[in-house]
């Protein structure tokens, strides 16, 4: 479906001027459009994100998506890495063994941390047609239930 969506795409006429002064470039555009079509490769992406442990688990209304990776080191410190809007957990897949496994590279396993990753309600694959909207304040009480309740996790580090 995505291939012919990106085959019948119709670009506008480009606006007079600079080419970003109305918003994004037409030709930018359809570079995109062009490397969506012919270079991008889903199947590695996803055996990328497939090297981690994920899950799903029914939380305020929807299936919250999470990857769980669990700590390599004498007392690993949970953490967990919340991505921006627009984004994904691929922004995390490059350091999630770094912080899980710091020994692996070089570094201290004292350091090490249990990593938990979520799509956040909305993004990624904790998307749900017809969902409800979620506000800054239900994320944070879905994301603290999923630390709390459904992990048991008393105490926790977050970023993002």
């Amino acid at each position: 479906d995505l291939k012919t969506r990106l085959i019948l795409t119709r670009f506008p006429d480009a606006a007079p001027g600079e080419p970003w002064a109305y918003g994004t470039s037409v030709d930018y555009i359809r570079d995109l459009v062009s490397y969506w079509n012919d270079s991008f490769d889903w199947r590695t992406q996803e055996a990328a994100l497939n090297e981690f442990p994920q899950f799903k688990v029914p939380l305020h209304d929807i299936d919250l998506h999470y990857l769980h990776v669990p700590g390599v080191g004498p007392k690993p410190y949970p953490l967990i890495l919340m991505h921006g809007r627009p984004g994904s957990v691929f922004e995390f897949l490059d350091i999630i063994p770094r912080l899980a496994d710091p020994a692996r590279f070089g570094g201290d396993a004292k350091d090490a941390f249990t990593v938990i990753a979520p799509s956040l309600p909305g993004y990624g694959l904790s998307f749900k047609p017809g969902q409800k909207r979620f506000i800054l304040q239900d994320v944070a009480a879905c994301l603290h239930d999923l630390m709390t309740e459904i992990l048991g996790y008393e105490k926790f580090a977050a970023q993002g």
